[in-house]
């Protein structure tokens, strides 16, 4: 295209009457791409939650059948012993729960995107010159744009 753009109201002189008298149309073209924009996010939370377990575990419980329980004291061997009335001193023992939590994967959670094309209509205006000739008095006005 050319960027001058003649005056439309130049006319050849009288002087040039047979030199032909130009003018440019323009008209707009659309050129469409295409822009990647952030239509939105995706938000991924993990939470924790507790849930109550009962398990029933089998311990051993000593027993004694005698008629005199004594408490141990902080310093206690945890030995047999005989007292000096004769009579023999056992521990008695018992088995202590210990519970022990560690932390196991139970699964993995894996989120994907993908990109898929759709068609999107577009419309807009564009501008076109239009060109009119029109004749003053007695001239005859062929068209050659053809």
């Amino acid at each position: 295209m050319n960027d001058r753009t003649p005056d439309p109201t130049s006319y050849a002189s009288d002087a040039d009457a047979t030199a032909p008298v130009e003018t440019v149309r323009h008209e707009e073209r659309a050129a469409v791409t295409t822009e990647a924009h952030e239509s939105g996010r995706v938000r991924v939370r993990k939470s924790v939650s507790t849930y109550p377990v009962e398990h029933t575990v089998p311990r051993e419980v000593e027993e004694v059948e005698g008629t005199e329980r004594v408490a141990a004291a902080e310093d206690d061997s945890g030995e047999v012993e005989t007292l000096p009335d004769g009579s023999v001193s056992i521990p008695v023992f018992e088995e202590v729960l210990v519970v022990t939590k560690r932390l196991v994967v139970k699964e993995r959670v894996v989120v994907r995107k993908s990109t898929v094309v759709d068609e999107h209509q577009l419309r807009t205006d564009l501008r076109r010159e239009h060109i009119e000739v029109e004749a003053e008095g007695d001239v005859e006005v062929r068209d050659g744009l053809g």
